[in-house]
């Protein structure tokens, strides 16, 4: 299976503190308040996902600051 296809815990830092109801609407990942900016961390399974998530954030209007990741080791993933 090519690497892109591999499940990753992602790290997403947004522009803003975002409200509870914005947090509800990426169930799949924890959300956090980190100054003046929110932070999204979670497994997905692919890029696929991952794209996904970036264009929920840009239909909501979500300023995206980065994005990071870390392979998931074999059996750990949700």
């Amino acid at each position: 299976m090519p690497d892109e296809a591999l499940p990753a815990r992602y790290t997403i830092r947004v522009r803003g503190v975002l409200s509870e109801t914005l947090r509800m609407a990426f169930p799949e990942l924890d959300a956090e308040s980190r100054g003046e900016d929110s932070v999204l961390v979670g497994v997905l399974r692919d890029q696929a996902a991952l794209y996904g998530v970036l264009a929920q954030l840009e239909g909501l209007g979500i300023a995206l600051i980065d994005v990071s990741s870390d392979p998931c080791p074999k059996g750990t993933e949700r």
